[in-house]
């Protein structure tokens, strides 16, 4: 771990960051049924939506007025090709795709607010990738797992088209071949050995190595949920993450960022030991959708936290500074004004929202 650290710290130095941002659900409906997902909803449970403009708008504008600079658009994969309800629900926004909706409601917030759109969209084919581009400042998708059992009959993959670990390395590939700043990471304790583990976070390596655009990983620990089909799967431990957090630092490249969640953990400031760097997301105004029983820490708080293990806390943009600095191919033209705009020289947020709240 402490080989961890010093690389770190050699690379991002006593800083780590967090972006503030607003999390829209666009829909919860989804063709995949993950034995650890509570996200999801079938179509015939009532709390189960397609979001309009006016909702997503909505949403946008709380997020702005809270000082947030990016909107996580979070999505079920593909609804409309498993389920009618989702077929009519596109349609009434005049879609027959949620990746196409999901465009029309990104350049929608670009148009409409000062954010700046990320979509997790899942598994995207190279057209779908060509439509997002222009529209969101960044991309993720979670590779978390490249353990081809866990989809066999019983495991938490099982039925999940998407949750192939090929389709998802495909992705991967697509995404640096479009030069898109991409987020990714392993969703740890679901049923994978050590072994798979190194093996997905090998599998990002090479992505990044042929194409420099991995942005960030996640390391996430599962969470037991009621009612889900893993409800009483035993969580990750702390050493366990630690041990996940030190060897994926040492065998990613030292300019991927290396982020893990702090709400599910109360003993996450441990994660700086590891070699972590930044936090993700922290939402002011909405909760975590995928794990809505955890509650984001309050940022200041964090900050006092961080600065008690000789850190300073910092608020970054949705995409890294090395993608958006000098003639780098990872963004539109529009979106790089845009992005620019929003930055200091360093390449992190102009207008850090602690600052203006002390």
């Amino acid at each position: 771990m402490s080989r961890a650290a010093d690389l770190r710290d050699a690379t991002w130095g006593r800083r780590v960051t967090y972006s503030r941002k607003v999390f829209v659900p666009l829909t919860n409906m989804c063709r995949d049924t993950c034995g650890y997902c509570t996200f999801v909803k079938h179509p015939s449970d009532p709390r189960a939506a397609l979001l309009t403009p006016e909702q997503v708008l909505h949403q946008a504008r709380k997020g702005e007025r809270s000082g947030c600079k990016e909107l996580l658009f979070s999505l079920g994969e593909k609804p409309e090709q498993r389920y009618a309800e989702a077929r009519e629900a596109l349609a009434a926004q005049g879609h027959s795709s949620i990746t196409d909706y999901l465009a029309e409601m990104c350049a929608l917030v670009l148009r409409e607010t000062s954010l700046l759109p990320h979509v997790n969209a899942g598994t995207l084919t190279d057209a779908e990738l060509e439509k997002l581009r222009p529209v969101s400042a960044s991309m993720g998708m979670m590779l978390e797992t490249v353990s081809r059992r866990l989809a066999r009959e019983g495991g938490p993959h099982h039925a999940c088209p998407d949750k192939l670990p090929v389709q998802r390395l495909r992705t991967l590939e697509r995404a640096g071949e479009r030069k898109v700043p991409f987020t990714t990471g392993l969703l740890i304790g679901i049923g994978e050995t050590w072994e798979e583990r190194l093996e997905a976070l090998e599998a990002i390596e090479a992505a990044h190595r042929r194409h420099g655009h991995i942005q960030e990983v996640i390391i996430q620990n599962f969470q037991r949920k009621p009612g889900i089909a893993m409800e009483h799967h035993p969580e990750p431990t702390l050493s366990d993450m630690l041990r996940t957090i030190a060897a994926a630092r040492l065998i990613l490249s030292p300019e991927i960022s290396l982020q893990a969640p702090p709400n599910l953990s109360k003993r996450h400031v441990a994660y700086l030991g590891a070699g972590i760097n930044d936090w993700g997301g922290i939402s002011p105004v909405t909760i975590d959708f995928i794990n809505p029983q955890h509650d984001w820490p309050e940022l200041r708080a964090l900050a006092d936290s961080c600065d008690a293990a000789g850190f300073a806390l910092e608020e970054r943009l949705s995409v890294y500074p090395r993608y958006v600095a000098g003639d780098a191919p990872y963004l539109d033209p529009a979106l790089r004004r845009r992005i620019a705009s929003m930055a200091r020289q360093d390449g992190l947020a102009r207008h850090q929202a602690l600052e203006g709240a002390a």
